[in-house]
């Protein structure tokens, strides 16, 4: 949060707002190298490094910022746009004519253990860390993943309905966890941001005695048949949960199917799920919780079927938006990042947007240090900012509208988990000494978060060559342009941005850098 003087306000309000810019400045990273490739920033309950709020330059000059391996992050930068092209390096030629999807938003998981982390800390360090994601002056996160009861990250198994035989859910209660952490956290960030947060809602599994295992954990589905009793009863469950929330003034902009169907297909499954082939989701959704939403008092609450990888497409949208009767209720597909080295952006993204382009794609969970291989918490990991950004600038050059990430914080072994099943996030809680670290992948959503706001529309952009850079270029709302450009080579790149309405933006990406180059148009 940037702290103005005192004195920066009274000049603010003589001179008017064009020259507060000289005055704040930006508060720097207080790195902290914990022998990764990169730095973490520390936060405390006084002090967090950030750009504030950004205003873009008059016409005939444009804005940078920049994070990197070698410790920049978010360095703002100003250019002149030229007249005439350097002919140096490769020139990137913007397409305002080419449109493709809008923007929703990019957004983290409110999770019981996100709740606890953030809680974990002072008041004053709570409140500094809801702002560096939620507010005007931190990184615009607009989406929040709400876990429907608990899920891995959460110190115990339970559901709001663990009464047996209780169709009727008239025992249906929300758990402490929502009362005393997620809700009144939720709020607080709602309060911060400047605009409507989208919350989204995703069960990890339904109450066991609906089940077929009986048991919230391994290989289960629903018990019955679609149009049965426990398939109704689970749909009900969902509308109690929008009820319920919506009496602390929380309205849900979307609900999942449920967290990765797939797993509650697998033998010994180590955490809460809920099986369902593409078939079942297909005709659950149409007899049961489509009617059930449309006849309730949130009707306008968005579904989203899959919430799983995007291995599963297009097959799984296939059988569920081919189908009329289910496709009716439904308003887009959600995927999770896992995996999606084994299957081409093209051939799942790509491949859905063109057969059901009037359902939208979402990006509903990812994190780092999932993989045996790579596990847990690596404070200042740069690569796995890289990660992040290689992986939302394919998801949006495949139509994918938002981007939300797993866990908004976690403790420094990456829990609690009461599996054990520990991963990274890019907010890293040291209760203990008050802190928090804001890693590398942090900035690596920031640079999108920041800067695409919602109804932003992806145009077309190519390079006049071959190179190894990645990029995006949106049109946003007020007509600005925001180009975001990720460098993984080990060297620097210098490029050339022509946006035939304006003229020659002159650039250069250094080694492993993530930059975001915006101008006005007008």
């Amino acid at each position: 949060m940037v702290q103005l003087p005192p004195s920066c306000l009274v000049l603010a309000l003589v001179l008017g707002a064009a020259d507060l810019i000289l005055c704040t400045g930006i508060n720097r990273c207080v790195a902290r190298n914990f022998g990764h490739d990169s730095v973490v920033c520390e936060c405390n309950s006084t002090y967090c490094d950030g750009v504030g709020p950004v205003s873009l330059p008059p016409l005939g000059q444009f804005s940078t910022y920049l994070s990197s391996r070698a410790g920049s992050r978010m360095e703002p930068g100003r250019g002149q746009v030229q007249v005439n092209s350097s002919g140096a390096g490769v020139r990137l030629t913007l397409a305002p004519y080419q449109k493709y999807q809008r923007i929703r938003g990019f957004g983290g998981a409110m999770t019981d253990a996100a709740a606890i982390n953030i809680l974990s800390l002072s008041a004053g360090a709570q409140e500094q860390l809801l702002r560096q994601y939620f507010s005007e002056e931190g990184i615009g996160y607009s989406v929040v993943r709400v876990p429907v009861a608990s899920c891995d990250f959460s110190t115990r198994l339970y559901t709001y309905a663990d009464t047996p035989g209780d169709y009727e859910l008239k025992n249906f209660t929300l758990a402490p966890e929502d009362v005393n952490m997620k809700i009144p956290l939720l709020l607080r960030a709602q309060a911060l941001s400047p605009r409507p947060l989208s919350l989204l809602g995703s069960a990890w599994s339904a109450p066991a005695w609906l089940k077929t295992n009986g048991a919230l954990v391994g290989k289960g589905s629903l018990k019955g048949q679609p149009g049965g009793k426990e398939h109704k009863t689970w749909a009900q469950y969902y509308i109690r949960f929008l009820e319920e929330y919506a009496k602390f003034n929380l309205t849900f902009w979307a609900l999942t199917t449920g967290n990765e169907p797939s797993a509650g297909e697998m033998t010994n499954y180590s955490f809460q799920a809920l099986g369902f082939t593409p078939e079942e989701q297909r005709d659950w959704v149409a007899l049961d919780l489509g009617p059930a939403l449309r006849s309730s008092s949130h009707p306008h609450t968005h579904v989203l079927t899959l919430d799983d990888n995007r291995l599963l497409l297009p097959h799984w949208a296939k059988v569920v938006l081919g189908d009329v009767h289910a496709a009716r209720y439904i308003h887009g597909v959600a995927v999770h990042w896992y995996l999606d080295s084994l299957v081409p952006a093209e051939a799942s993204l790509g491949a859905t947007h063109r057969l059901y382009p009037e359902y939208y794609l979402f990006g509903t969970e990812a994190c780092a240090g999932w993989s045996p291989l790579d596990r847990g918490v690596k404070l200042g990991s740069w690569d796995r900012a890289e990660q992040y950004a290689h992986d939302i600038l394919e998801d949006l050059n495949h139509y994918v509208v938002g981007w939300t990430d797993w866990n908004l914080a976690l403790d420094q072994t990456g829990g609690p988990n009461w599996v054990k099943n520990f991963v990274d996030s890019p907010v890293i809680v040291d209760a203990e000494r008050d802190v928090f670290y804001k890693q590398p992948s942090f900035y690596g959503v920031a640079h999108f978060s920041k800067f695409l706001w919602e109804g932003s529309q992806r145009v077309g952009v190519s390079a006049s060559g071959k190179t190894p850079l990645e990029f995006a270029a949106f049109v946003r709302p007020d007509g600005s342009v925001a180009l975001v450009v990720l460098n993984r080579s080990s060297s620097a790149i210098q490029f050339e941005v022509w946006d035939p309405a304006v003229g020659y933006l002159p650039c250069t990406a250094p080694a492993h850098s993530l930059l975001t180059v915006a101008w006005n148009t007008h």
